[in-house]
Parts: structure tokens; C-alpha cells; sequence
């Protein structure tokens, strides 16, 4: 799996693309949820960058271990972790999982593999108890 800098669009789009493929498939809505939404500005993306980046994670994913490969909710929870902390900015966590949650939902379904990261997502990013009692 390629790596992306620390919070930068790149890393921040690779989360959307896995919400996005998640649930095996990309369909229309979503598509569609993601254009209303303007995702490439929204994540400082060059207009048009947002689909390599999908079919960037696509390759990654065939080439990987099989335990990467599998849909969404059986990757392996050690390579979520890692795709999970290259974004520790907290406002643009909170745009991830906003756009994350718009594409989930875009369809009117929540698939397994969807509720898999999303609940992945909040896992990794919730605040520390330490942090929130200071």
C-alpha cells in the first residue's frame, strides 16, 4: 500500500475512496453524493484527482496481501490503523468523516463493510479521555 504525507489530500482522499468501495461497488448515488459535495476542493485536491486516487487504492488493494484485498470490513484492522493515522488534523478528520458518512449513506443502505470503517474511523479518532478531562 502506497503511503501518503501526514494529512494532506492525498491521504485524506485514500479514506473517502475506501468509504466509497467499501461495500464492493461504486454506484450511482454516490457518485453523484460526491459531486454535490466536491470532493477534490473540498480535500485541496486538483479538479480531476479524486478518481486516480480511487483507482490508485483499487491497484494497491489487488496487489497487496489477501488480507488487504477483501472488502471493506475484512481489511486487515492493522493497515486501517496506519491509513487511519496519516490524518491527525483534527478539523480534517472531521471533514473525512463528513464526506465518509455522505458517500455511506449516499445509497440509502448501510453495507458491512461500510459500518466496518466507519466504526473504524470513530474508533481511531475518537479523543483520548486524558485529553478531553484537561
Amino acid at each position: 500500500m502506497r503511503t501518503y504525507p501526514r494529512n494532506s489530500p492525498e491521504a485524506a482522499a485514500r479514506i473517502v475512496a475506501l468509504a466509497l468501495t467499501a461495500d464492493g461497488h461504486v454506484c450511482s448515488s454516490e457518485d453523484r453524493a460526491l459531486d454535490r459535495l466536491n470532493v477534490s476542493r473540498e480535500l485541496g485536491l486538483a479538479p480531476g484527482q479524486f478518481p486516480g486516487i480511487v483507482q490508485a487504492l483499487c491497484e494497491d488493494r489487488m496487489l497487496a496481501p489477501a488480507s488487504w484485498a477483501d472488502a471493506a470490513d475484512d481489511l486487515d484492522a492493522d493497515l486501517l490503523t496506519t491509513l487511519m493515522a496519516e490524518i491527525d488534523d483534527p478539523m480534517l478528520r472531521r471533514k473525512v468523516l463528513r464526506l465518509c458518512l455522505a458517500v455511506a449513506v449516499a445509497d440509502d443502505y448501510l453495507a458491512d463493510g461500510e459500518i466496518a470503517l466507519l466504526a473504524a474511523m470513530l474508533e481511531a479518532w475518537r479523543p483520548h479521555r486524558t485529553a478531553i478531562a484537561m
